[in-house]
């Protein structure tokens, strides 16, 4: 979800550093999107048990970033026209899970005060949407990246030194007999190579047969620098990889 808002712009000038996509740390980052598993686990907690606003909200699409100085909430809500950013600045010493539960927090007694005041669900959602900053788009310009990956391949793929690019070739079969009868020639236990790794080359061999014969994909959305919220399955998912679709 795109914004020409100068914070959003300060959001996109610091994607470039290879910081913790759960808390923002670069120490020892190297190559990593996050620092530990536990780090990401702890952010995708927070984010799903705190799933009842975007309800109230009538979210079909959302995300949460942030940078060292403030978090971002985007809301699209189903049938909407309109892109819905909360802003919260980010507490000194404190986490971003930390900061959105905060967030979550405020946003989600004021709704309830609404929805006391005015015995109306629609008009503390309106009340909540209109803290926000808002902005008109076009909701097929703010969907997410929808990823296909091959189902089953992967160890496959390694087995055989293929990469996923190959599986895109109109000489896929080809492709996986040649792979196929280079590694045999060096792991056959004719020639002094190991028995297992012959028979899990010969497995992978079938396998890739198999797929190639009826491919089969899976399909994940998301954005590559963002935690991404899709209203169907009232779920958080973590950013995704930028991978090549196939």
């Amino acid at each position: 979800m795109k914004s020409n808002d100068p914070k959003h712009i300060a959001v996109s000038k610091n994607r470039h550093k290879n910081r913790c996509l759960s808390c923002g740390t670069s120490e020892n980052m190297y190559r990593r999107r996050y620092c530990s598993i536990e780090c990401r686990q702890r952010l995708r907690y927070n984010l799903n048990m705190r799933t009842g606003l975007l309800c109230a909200l009538n979210t079909k699409y959302a995300t949460f970033y942030f940078t060292e100085f403030i978090i971002i909430l985007d809301v699209l809500p189903y049938g909407s026209g309109e892109l819905f950013s909360f802003i919260f600045p980010r507490t000194t010493g404190k986490k971003p899970a930390e900061d959105f539960c905060t967030l979550s927090n405020i946003l989600g007694n004021a709704w309830w005060a609404e929805r006391r005041r005015t015995n109306k669900r629609y008009l503390a959602s309106q009340h909540i949407l209109q803290k926000a900053n808002s902005k008109h788009v076009d909701p097929k310009s703010i969907k997410p990246i929808e990823i296909k990956e091959p189902v089953r391949t992967a160890k496959s793929l390694t087995f055989l030194k293929l990469s996923k690019m190959d599986l895109n070739s109109p000489e896929l079969r080809q492709i996986i007999k040649k792979a196929y009868w280079k590694q045999a020639k060096r792991h056959h236990p004719d020639q002094g190579g190991d028995a297992t790794v012959f028979r899990k080359l010969h497995e992978a061999y079938q396998q890739l047969n198999q797929w190639a014969e009826n491919p089969v994909f899976i399909s994940r959305r998301g954005f590559p620098d963002k935690w991404f919220y899709y209203g169907s399955s009232n779920k958080w998912i973590q950013p995704a990889p930028i991978k090549l679709n196939l």
